[in-house]
């Protein structure tokens, strides 16, 4: 499969405005070529280095970039047009021209050379207390303690890198038990299935709007160690299938939904009905300017916040149900 590569220029001040609008459509995955990453790097005194490589240097007079890549399929084709439609919006509402010039152009990859195309921006990287995230091809650290939890850049994003996914798995790491039941809402990679297994859940459901993610979910489970009996997976919408919730069931110790707000709101009076008395409830993907809408639609479900957590602009949340 090809996959097109999709640049938006923008400017220093308006890379936080961009990706923001981007994970809003779903986007989580992109790449920031800015040239006060170049400025920080020289500033930075503690740094001990002979040379600096041709990447490096390429971003000392770039044009700010944000960089995403979507399949050449209709899925992808309708999601280009989404953020064609949201950048020309901002755009039009930048009157002062602070967020840069705001165009889009394409171009191609390969399929074969999706992974090393992303090699370069996925390192390992420690979470919460006891993960430690990282790609197949860089090794383990000698000695590392942590719990390992592999998960490689795919079409289905989510590999830990974004602040969303962070905040997420902290509280996950902080409220679970061994033992219990967990719910994934928007699986996306797996990636907080896998990581509430590794943190002691018995047991986790998997649910997502796409085969793709299905399938990623399946294969990440498979490649940290986890068999079929442990985990289901569940293709649809919960907010539109009454017959999807009643396959899901209910009786779960804890649900994690890391999405958009527009979803969880609509999710929001479902949450409950999956959950044991008492059951805990971890949301993330909430901008700053969408977070006390959320925090008030679910608690007006019978929920009772319990703790928040902010990182650059992003939000989460840890409720309990009454």
């Amino acid at each position: 499969m090809d996959w097109a590569e999709v640049n938006i220029y923008t400017s220093s001040e308006g890379v936080e405005t961009v990706t923001g609008t981007l994970t809003e459509l779903g986007i989580t995955g992109f790449v920031i070529k800015d040239a006060k990453d170049f400025e920080a790097f020289l500033a930075d005194k503690t740094g001990n280095w002979d040379y600096i490589d041709d990447d490096l240097m390429g971003l000392k007079n770039c044009e700010t970039t944000v960089t995403l890549y979507l399949q050449k399929d209709d899925e992808g084709a309708e999601m280009l047009n989404k953020v064609r439609k949201a950048v020309e919006k901002l755009k039009a509402a930048d009157s002062t021209g602070k967020l840069g010039r705001l165009e889009l152009d394409l171009g191609s990859i390969r399929d074969e050379d999706w992974a090393n195309n992303w090699k370069q921006y996925f390192k390992p990287i420690e979470i919460g207390e006891k993960l430690l995230i990282k790609p197949s091809w860089e090794a383990v650290p000698e000695g590392e303690t942590r719990k390992i939890l592999e998960i490689d850049p795919a079409s289905s994003f989510g590999t830990g890198q974004h602040n969303t996914t962070r905040l997420c798995l902290e509280l996950i790491e902080k409220y679970i038990s061994e033992g219990d039941r967990v719910l994934d809402l928007g699986c996306g990679s797996g990636i907080l299935s896998v990581g509430a297994m590794l943190l002691g859940a018995s047991e986790v459901t998997a649910v997502d709007i796409t085969d793709d993610s299905m399938r990623i979910t399946k294969e990440n489970f498979e490649k940290n160690g986890f068999s079929e009996d442990v985990f289901k997976c569940y293709c649809g919408d919960i907010s539109s299938s009454e017959r999807l919730r009643e396959k899901i069931g209910g009786g779960f110790d804890m649900v994690s939904a890391n999405i958009v707000a527009d979803v969880l709101i609509a999710m929001s009076p479902y949450f409950g009905s999956f959950l044991k008395p008492n059951g805990k409830l971890t949301v993330s993907g909430i901008i700053d300017a969408r977070r006390e809408e959320v925090i008030e639609a679910i608690k007006s479900q019978g929920f009772e916040l319990i703790e928040e957590r902010r990182l650059d602009d992003w939000n989460a949340a840890e409720f309990k149900l009454k």
